[in-house]
């Protein structure tokens, strides 16, 4: 039945005549010049380009690599900015101590300043507003960026304008730099791909190519800020669609993601994000809680996802210009923020950061390893499901405003951090002192992110990378399997498709690969 419809699309008509017998024959016409025309146009385009020729490889790959150099450039520029300007913003102006992962500071700094409440509710407004401004010019670059990265590389050919990566960077800078809630990596995937669209328009490369570097380009950006190569370029060729992935870019983007990476830790160092323990031994009888948790993971990603969308509709109903609304989520961000931080200060320390404003990584590091001023017993937990909870409304009055900052790093904090309340309550229920925490902290990464956006075997890797070893794999393996299914109908990116036949970016392989069944 498909492979008629696809002869019918081309011009190739069938015509059913009934004998009277109850038997029904099929007759069918000869193509016109026309449709031979078409035919040949889509053989010659696809004996060009099916599969990539080894003569075409050696090209790729060479563009490929200048796309992950140009990205590891742009991306260390683009992290290096922001924390300058975060510094400003948030430490020396507002007093504002900042909650960092173990290996997230690139520029080490060891000046304190007052604590100034009074400015820090209103920074995130003032950065917010920056932003909608700034994204006048280029409303594409407005939210995470990888919903508009996957909608250029199924329905626009690849091709992103120019401009939006240097709009992305300067309003991802004030967004995330004046204390948004949200990640860095949203933002450099489609900084990474919207370079290798550019590049590829530069080479004149065949829309085919031009598409891989696009998707070689999603991996250098996100491999050079999250610093794990290998599950960037999985999860690169895998979050375009729910249920496939695209085979062919898979090499480019592992070369990509490699040389974004070394360029990155070449300037910056080589330090994971996260802090760990040496090793995380497996037990069998833990693979239960870990079912139990992946539940858990699946429930609260659907309650963030609902939040977000929430606010969403909120903010598409405001009848107010659209480069305003972000500064209302942010002026809403920064009472939030600035009431716990003064609340909880007396017994964190004055002005210490929770992990609400920026990315929240240091939230994630708090699940994994403990600090000195978490409380143990079930008061941790209730603070760790506090953290959780709040950081879901922070990043949903974010980047549901039209914030630029990506919802890829709040998913991992928030499975860290739910994770991590799921392991410590464990084990103070079954008193098994073998259930460690932050293993269940950093299997909650991988599964949050891995079942809200499609992508288990990425997200799985990262893990893996983060860690520094596959000893966490087959309880993944359970907890992104259920997450998997259980989010089946939740989706974080609107733009992903179910498989490539399902792409109109691969319009012309169905109709060939029809033509060729048929004949």
């Amino acid at each position: 039945m498909i492979i008629e419809l696809v002869l019918m699309r081309i011009g190739w008509k069938e015509k059913y005549m009934d004998e009277g017998n109850d038997r029904l024959e099929k007759k069918t016409t000869k193509p016109d010049r026309l449709t031979w025309k078409r035919l040949t146009l889509l053989l010659r385009i696809r004996s060009n380009e099916s599969p990539l020729a080894l003569q075409m490889l050696g090209k790729v790959f060479l563009h490929a690599a200048c796309v992950g150099i140009a990205a590891g450039l742009v991306s260390s520029l683009f992290v290096a900015g922001l924390e300058l300007v975060q510094r400003v913003l948030l430490e020396q102006l507002a007093g504002y101590i900042p909650l960092r992962a173990a290996g997230e500071q690139i520029i080490n700094t060891t000046e304190s300043h007052p604590f100034r409440p009074w400015l820090l509710w209103i920074i995130p407004a003032l950065g917010a507003l920056a932003t909608g401004l700034v994204t006048k010019l280029a409303p594409e670059a407005r939210g995470g960026g990888t919903d508009t990265i996957i909608g250029a590389f199924h329905n626009h050919n690849a091709v992103v304008r120019r401009r939006v990566p240097l709009i992305k960077v300067i309003a991802s800078i004030f967004t995330l730099g004046s204390g948004g809630s949200g990640g860095r990596e949203g933002p450099t995937m489609l900084i990474g791909g919207a370079l290798g669209s550019i590049i590829g328009r530069y080479l004149r490369v065949t829309i085919r190519e031009r598409r891989i570097l696009l998707v070689a380009g999603v991996a250098a950006g996100m491999s050079a800020v999250f610093r794990t190569p290998l599950g960037a370029a999985i999860l690169a060729v895998e979050v375009l669609h729910r249920d496939d992935f695209e085979s062919d870019a898979l090499v480019p983007s592992v070369l990509a993601s490699v040389i974004s990476y070394s360029v990155f830790i070449s300037l910056f160092g080589e330090e994971t994000l996260f802090a760990h323990a040496p090793s995380y031994p497996f037990y069998t009888s833990h693979l239960f809680l870990y079912a139990l948790m992946a539940l858990f993971i699946s429930l609260t990603g659907a309650g963030f996802l609902k939040c977000l969308r929430f606010v969403q509709d909120v903010s598409d109903s405001m009848r107010l210009p659209v480069w305003s609304k972000p500064a209302f989520g942010g002026l809403a961000l920064g009472v939030l923020s600035t009431i716990l931080v003064v609340a909880l200060g007396l017994n964190l320390g004055v002005g210490q950061g929770l992990g609400i404003l920026g990315g929240g990584y240091g939230a994630a590091q708090v699940a994994i390893t403990g600090a000195d001023w978490l409380p143990g017993g079930w008061i941790g937990v209730a603070l760790l499901l506090l953290f959780g909870l709040v950081k879901i409304v922070a990043t949903s009055l974010t980047v549901g405003t039209g914030g630029s900052a990506g919802d890829f790093g709040p998913s991992l904090v928030l499975g860290g951090i739910f994770g991590g309340a799921f392991g410590r309550a464990a084990q103070i229920l079954l008193h098994d002192p073998r259930i460690d925490p932050g293993a269940f902290a950093l299997v909650g990464m991988g599964t949050m992110y891995g079942g809200l956006a499609h992508v288990p075997i990425g997200s799985l890797v990262m893990v893996c990378e983060l860690a520094g070893s596959y000893d966490l794999l087959v309880p993944l393996m359970l907890a992104e399997g259920i997450a998997f299914l259980a989010l089946r109908n939740q989706s974080l990116y609107h733009a992903q498709v179910s498989t490539r036949r399902d792409s109109a970016a691969h319009r012309d392989d169905l109709i060939f690969d029809a033509f060729v069944s048929a004949y």
